[in-house]
């Protein structure tokens, strides 16, 4: 079986060649350690049994290498089982699952986007585990899902926590099963990347090939440092003209937060908001439904939906069908069009950097550290939990804030 798992490893790429022989053998002596054939699945505690007898003669470096290489291996048995393997779920089963997934999510109130993306997860799981009975799912099934996507897939560490979030979630609150003890797959290897952060000169140039209100919401995306979902569901009531003001309402992380609102863009504003009163106005007119609320708040104040306040600040011109109530309604601008308008500009310029709308808010980030605020400041305004998470801005600030200069300037 080991001879297998070497060519499976020199075959998969994952792993160095130079380094294959050093990971059959971290297996071989596991095994040999708990006096198992290498054919038998070990558990989280017979790994960490010999892991830990392992650190008091190997170096840190190398323990951690055995536990990657056992990690592998229990994926590399798992696949060789599930060859042989044949589906005993039924599709009717997987799909009374799916919507109570949706009810427990609906009953937690996340969002919509965060509901398709798990539902897309969990359809996935399904696939993999070769529409397994429910009630059999274990552990090891999540395991063997998230080591999947690792070493087959090659996901992003990001992907494969975000995969891993959906799949507990769907244990947890649809099938009642408290599963992450047991979990102990091959991990995404860690990649650090710089954002993408552009000049003063280039955001200018980039507004200047954008109009209309794509603009303004561009514009408010650099100026205040927002992401696009939290610059579409701003409301007329986030805008505070007289402080200079901008809420932010259950950004990332269901968190509130306040921000700066650019002096440059008042009057913009103004202007755009006494449009916006019309097309309310109208709807208001040809008495519509209300705009979507948070449900607690919709259910407590029914005739919210159609005050002025709760408006969006960036409506579509058309009506749509609410995804989730099935009611028509006016919902806000689809983010696809601000994307469309922003790669639109980028071709026009002629960037060849790998620019997104998001790319406005590392601009904020970065252009505030480079005049000299302080990055606690910086974090607040960005509204991250962690400092760690802001801190990547300042090896990108073009002006270093240690005031290291080369020997080779002098």
């Amino acid at each position: 079986m080991l001879n297998q798992f070497k060519e499976y490893l020199l075959q998969q790429g994952t792993i160095q060649s130079h380094h294959v022989l050093y990971y059959v053998k971290w297996v071989a002596d596991c095994y040999a350690f708990l006096d198992a054939p290498d054919s038998s699945v070990i558990n989280s505690d017979q790994k960490k049994h010999f892991l830990v007898h392992m650190a008091k003669s190997h170096e840190e470096w190398q323990v951690k290498q055995a536990d990657t290489a056992l990690r592998l291996y229990q994926y590399f048995l798992s696949q060789e089982l599930k060859a042989s393997a044949t589906a005993t779920g039924t599709s009717g089963e997987w799909k009374t699952l799916e919507e109570r997934l949706r009810e427990a999510l609906r009953l937690r109130q996340r969002s919509y986007s965060t509901e398709k993306t798990y539902t897309t997860w969990v359809r996935g799981f399904r696939a993999f585990v070769n529409d397994k009975e429910p009630k059999l799912l274990e552990g090891r099934d999540l395991q063997d899902f998230l080591s999947h996507l690792a070493v087959e897939k090659r996901v992003s560490p990001s992907t494969q926590n975000q995969a891993l979030n959906a799949i507990v979630f769907f244990y947890r609150h649809v099938l009642d099963k408290d599963i992450e003890g047991e979990i102990s797959a091959v991990r995404a290897r860690q990649r650090r990347r710089l954002p993408v952060v552009l000049t003063a000169k280039e955001v200018k140039s980039l507004f200047d090939r954008m109009k209309g209100v794509h603009r303004l919401m561009a514009m408010l995306i650099y100026g205040c440092g927002l992401r696009l979902q939290e610059c579409l569901g701003l409301r007329i009531k986030d805008i505070d003209l007289e402080q200079n003001l901008i809420m932010i309402r259950a950004g990332k992380g269901d968190k509130d937060r306040r921000t700066v609102l650019p002096e440059a863009l008042k009057d913009d504003l103004i202007h755009h908001i006494a449009g916006v009163r019309t097309l309310y106005d109208q709807d208001r007119s040809k008495n519509l439904n209300g705009v979507a609320l948070p449900d607690a708040l919709e259910r407590k104040y029914p005739n919210a939906a159609k005050e002025w306040r709760w408006f969006w600040l960036f409506p579509s011109k058309s009506l749509s069908v609410d995804p989730r109530t099935h009611v028509v309604r006016r919902h806000h601008i689809h983010p696809a069009a601000l994307q469309k308008a922003f790669k639109t500009a980028i071709a026009e310029v002629g960037m060849t950097k790998q620019a997104s709308v998001h790319t406005l808010r590392h601009s904020f980030a970065t252009h505030l550290l480079e005049n000299g605020y302080d990055i606690r400041t910086i974090q607040e305004l960005l509204g991250h939990r962690n400092l760690q998470t802001t801190m990547i801005y300042t090896h990108v600030a073009t002006k270093n804030i240690l005031g290291v200069k080369s020997p080779l300037d002098r």
